[in-house]
């Protein structure tokens, strides 16, 4: 994969009534991104080919990273509600959405309460949904270390593994990955990582094009929710990644970009 280098930005903004970790980059049409339940891992080479055709607007949500935890904040469908007021108060009209894993989850819940609110919807290894074969990593069983390591089928042979996931990490990165896991917990514990409704409000998409991506070796969500989506989404398509687990977007990058870039200029 060859890119030009793109410069990011990163500040605290206020929005919809608290300061708010962003992260900006690339150029072109919008994209919001919502990072997964362990936060922004920070500008990686998904990113760098991604920015290439559109702006990337990646904020920390409430509770993660530096943005600041909101009490009122008690489930999914209240983040997704906190987040409808940001968008509004950034101002950036209808907009493309991508979430990841715990962000995927997100994303549908936000498309789902206000589906004219964006042009297109990709949903990267979501959770969300219980998978009907197979079952969700429980994350709080284990060290967010060995958590992340089972999020890759390939770690070793992955090079930007040891980035977001180093041998010794900093005191400050293992402060951010507990408090994305407390977060994560206090949103997400029960039902653990689903929401039983959900499969039934996801026909509010119908008229959204749906971008649905899994890797074929997934070990914390399983395909079966993958499939799940695909099903209840009217119109989404499913792109299964082989060689990829749980995070296709680091171990197969050309190929996802691929995906991505094809759908967001369809």
């Amino acid at each position: 994969m060859t890119t030009t280098s793109q410069a990011w930005t990163e500040e605290i903004v206020e929005l919809a009534g608290t300061s708010v970790q962003l992260v900006k980059g690339g150029s072109g049409e919008p994209l919001l991104i919502l990072h997964d339940e362990m936060g922004h891992p920070g500008w990686m080479n998904f990113h760098e080919a991604l920015g290439q055709n559109n702006e990337l607007i990646i904020p920390s949500h409430p509770g993660f990273g530096d943005s600041p935890f909101l009490d009122w904040i008690m489930n999914m469908r209240d983040m997704a509600g906190w987040y409808l007021e940001a968008l509004d108060d950034m101002g950036v009209g209808q907009i493309n959405m991508m979430g990841f894993s715990f962000g995927g989850w997100l994303a549908a819940e936000i498309a789902t309460m206000d589906p004219g609110r964006f042009s297109k919807l990709i949903l990267v290894d979501a959770a969300g949904i219980k998978p009907p074969t197979g079952e969700i990593f429980d994350m709080f069983l284990v060290v967010a270390k060995e958590f992340i390591t089972e999020s890759f089928l390939n770690p070793e042979g992955t090079s930007e593994f040891a980035t977001i996931c180093p041998e010794e990490p900093t005191p400050e990165q293992a402060e951010y990955w507990e408090v994305a896991r407390e977060q994560a917990c206090r949103l997400s514990w029960r039902p653990y990582m689903h929401y039983p409704a959900l499969p039934n409000l996801l026909s509010r998409l119908k008229n959204m094009p749906t971008q649905i991506i899994w890797g074929r070796e997934d070990a914390i969500v399983p395909l079966s929710a993958g499939q799940v989506f695909n099903d209840s989404i009217p119109g989404s398509q499913l792109a299964i990644i082989d060689n990829a687990g749980h995070r296709p977007e680091i171990e197969q990058t050309d190929e996802f970009v691929r995906i991505v870039q094809r759908f967001l200029s369809g």
